[in-house]
């Protein structure tokens, strides 16, 4: 027997109430995602599409926009709260903002393969950053903020423009590995490198004899 419509109608004006209230509540209070370890992080939901992932931004961990033809970093991705997992290698991005810092659950970043000069001021906020991936960029100087990240695992810098590294990077007590392969760096600033960062594994090409 068919329903009233009166009654349908009021189920309808209730889904519709219900759904909502439901979005007013995830909007007003964003639920923060835990961090993932890097297994689950690798397995998890990938979105490769700022339009799909920006139509609910807290719910996006793992952003993929390789080969995307980025020649800006995209403002909406400040939006994604719990992010964890940026990869926005292979465009021709030529600068990352200072509100990279607003991404705070951030755990892997890669951004090889673009046009970068710099690494902005804020990266060292980044509290939760484990890996760093910037190869083959125009890079020729690294902030001492660089020093900050307490949590960094492995920071890859091959085939950049790099000559001189902070002091503040034997602060970073975790670091398993460091790839400066395709750089020119003389015997001196290899033996000081060893010596920031005695328990670190740093991948470089034979010294040249350079200043």
């Amino acid at each position: 027997m068919n329903k009233p419509m009166h009654t349908t109608s009021k189920l309808k004006d209730m889904r519709s109430f219900i759904h909502f209230f439901i979005s007013f509540i995830f909007m007003t209070f964003p639920a923060k995602s835990q961090l993932l370890d890097s297994l689950s992080l690798e397995n998890t939901f990938t979105y490769t599409s700022i339009q799909e992932a920006i139509k609910d931004p807290n719910a996006v961990i793992r952003l993929e926009l390789k080969k995307t033809r980025l020649k800006n970093f995209p403002k909406e991705i400040f939006h994604m709260k719990n992010l964890q997992y940026l990869d926005i290698s292979k465009n021709n991005i030529s600068e990352i903002p200072d509100s990279l810092e607003f991404l705070e659950n951030l755990q892997y970043f890669n951004a090889s393969k673009n046009k970068l000069s710099s690494f902005p001021q804020s990266i060292g906020k980044l509290k939760n950053l484990k890996w760093l991936i910037w190869n083959n960029n125009d890079i020729s100087i690294l902030p001492y903020q660089i020093g900050n990240l307490d949590e960094l695992l492995y920071l890859d810098l091959w085939n950049n423009d790099l000559s001189i590294f902070p002091e503040s990077i034997s602060k970073l007590k975790k670091l398993r590995a460091l790839d400066l392969r395709h750089i020119l760096l003389n015997e001196q600033e290899q033996s000081r490198l060893h010596e920031l960062l005695p328990h670190t594994v740093i991948y470089m090409d034979r010294p040249c004899n350079c200043n």
